[in-house]
């Protein structure tokens, strides 16, 4: 092979590759928020997942794009596992649709004549509306044409190298020639984790008469096996109902690709059998692009049926892991690609983060700050908040709209006022304060009411999408109310003798404190709400700042 058909061959394929990746990025980026829409509302039953995750996948061309999309619904509580696998059943389908964009437009058309025009509209697309959703689109065209370039060049390189390649001998080992094939198809597909290029691979080769039907065949269901490699990489570190969805993929690819290599004589005569009986053409690419939609779809029939069952045993497998206070829940590097989902996994973490803070609070409060179990749950708070302080850092090298950007400011500035009232409620632990009731006497009551003021606006903070919530600003109003007058009543006994100076000043460090980490918590819950523009509850964010800059 000589050094030009080398660089025609992989630059061929990087062609393919980028132009994939751009297509696939365009498209996520002009759906927006329509593709959580289009998974949040189609998904309320197996059949109607299935259908909405074959139609995502067919058109934004990435079977790993359905995915994360579905591990954000499903750690947001919006779909079931149960739902989120027959999502799964339906990308499975959708992403076959690439063979057949291969087979049908890439060996029937000049791709040169046409594949020029459309990057040039895509780049005037792109050019034309930089800021709006029109540039996505252009660069989905402006990848459609690489792709499509991608496939010419790997034409050229095939038919170039068919005559210094011979694979025939393979074929003369009859049966235990699948096996090698299947390898080959999944070394293709774990090399450049994509299956889209590893099956435009195959069918390129299989029309330039590199590999015939069974070889192919073979490859193709090598493919499909090695695209469970990115769903096994990606949850890595994940969280646990990433795992799931990431299991539930693994194991239809191999039962299905399992299901394909027992029947693959029988489905290759059936195909040629249905050809031949529609007086079509026996073209090697469409033979191959209709093996792998029935062998999916054979899949989807076949385990249909059990799927309660998978979802038992995949329930199962991960039950012993959910109880992890301090392992974040919704943050992993699957739903971090799209920025959309990104954010509703970064609310979820820090709604968790929130409920944790004011649980630590609450029982501080009611202990006076002395619980044993204090220093794990500030543990689990450190770990959580590190771990989405880590995640916005990662988000922000993203390509994030004004908004999004705003969003994400927002929630670092939120964690900071979880980690600082959890910051204060080991500090009053390790200096063991108590309030000194019998030095106030009959006005001991204030502590108390002071205390349970506190209380009420954390566990109001506790309810952010009811109408109560509005009330926060009154209720920290009347907090810092109780406050001031416990501060005026300690600073009066002070003065007049009743409280030794040293343990006056000890008494106000502490209910400062107090009031300080309850107007943290409730800070918070505030800002955190304010994120949630569409929650349709009223955000009071302007009202309490401006009761919290009166009063302080």
């Amino acid at each position: 092979m000589s050094i030009e058909l080398f660089g025609n061959l992989f630059g061929g394929l990087g062609l393919f590759l980028i132009g994939m990746r751009l297509m696939t990025t365009g498209l996520k980026q002009a759906a927006g928020k329509s593709l959580r829409k289009i998974l949040g509302e189609w998904t309320q039953s197996p059949g109607r997942g299935l259908f909405s995750g074959f139609l995502i996948t067919a058109l934004v061309q990435s079977s790993s794009a359905v995915t994360v999309a579905v591990i954000g619904f499903v750690n947001a509580g919006l779909i079931t596992l149960s739902q989120s696998i027959g999502v799964i059943y339906g990308s499975n389908i959708g992403t076959t649709v690439t063979g057949w964009i291969v087979a049908a437009v890439g060996f029937s058309v000049n791709l040169k004549a046409f594949a020029l025009p459309v990057v040039a509209l895509g780049a005037l697309l792109r050019i034309s509306g930089p800021s709006t959703r029109r540039a996505f689109f252009g660069d989905a065209f402006a990848g459609f044409g690489l792709f499509l370039m991608g496939i010419s060049t790997l034409q050229m390189s095939f038919k170039g190298i068919e005559s210094s390649i011979d694979l025939s001998s393979f074929a003369a080992m009859g049966i235990l020639s699948i096996p090698i094939f299947i390898g080959i198809g999944l070394i293709l597909t774990l090399l450049m984790q994509s299956s889209s290029a590893a099956m435009a691979l195959v069918l390129t080769a299989a029309v330039s008469g590199l590999l015939d039907l069974n070889q192919g065949a073979a490859a193709v269901i090598g493919t499909n096996i090695g695209t469970t490699s990115t769903a096994a990489l990606s949850v890595i570190g994940a969280t646990i109902n990433a795992k799931k969805v990431a299991t539930g993929h693994i194991i239809f690819n191999i039962l299905t690709a399992f299901v394909a290599l027992l029947l693959l004589p029988i489905l290759i005569k059936s195909i040629l059998f249905f050809m031949d009986l529609m007086n079509l053409t026996r073209e090697p690419a469409v033979i191959l692009a209709l093996f792998h939609t029935v062998f999916n779809i054979l899949g989807v029939l076949l385990l249909w049926p059990f799927t309660d069952k998978l979802v038992a045993f995949i329930e199962k497998r991960f039950a012993s892991l959910e109880d992890e206070r301090g392992r974040p829940k919704y943050l992993d590097n699957n739903v971090i690609t799209t920025p959309t989902l990104a954010l509703d996994a970064l609310n979820l973490e820090m709604e968790r983060i929130g409920q944790l803070t004011r649980r630590i609070v609450r029982k501080g409060l009611n202990s006076n700050f002395s619980y044993g179990a204090l220093s794990a749950d500030k543990a689990a708070q450190d770990s959580l908040i590190e771990a989405a302080r880590s995640f916005c850092a990662r988000l922000q090298s993203r390509p994030l709209t004004e908004h999004q950007g705003q969003q994400v400011a927002t929630a670092l500035r939120v964690l900071q006022y979880f980690r600082t009232a959890g910051a204060l409620c080991a500090s009053l632990e390790k200096k063991k304060l108590r309030p000194a009731l019998d030095r106030l006497g009959p006005d001991a009551d204030m502590v108390t009411v002071f205390q349970n003021s506190c209380i009420g606006v954390l566990n109001i903070a506790d309810n952010p999408y009811s109408e109560e919530f509005c009330q926060i600003d009154n209720m920290t109003h009347d907090m810092l109310s109780a406050y001031h007058d416990l501060k005026e009543k300690l600073l009066s006994a002070g003065g007049t003798g009743s409280i030794p100076v040293p343990e006056m000043v000890e008494q106000l460090e502490l209910f400062s404190k107090i009031r300080r980490i309850a107007r943290q918590a409730a800070k918070g819950a505030v800002y955190l709400a304010a994120m949630r523009p569409d929650s349709g509850v009223c955000c009071p964010t302007n009202t309490v700042k401006f009761a919290w800059n009166r009063h302080w």
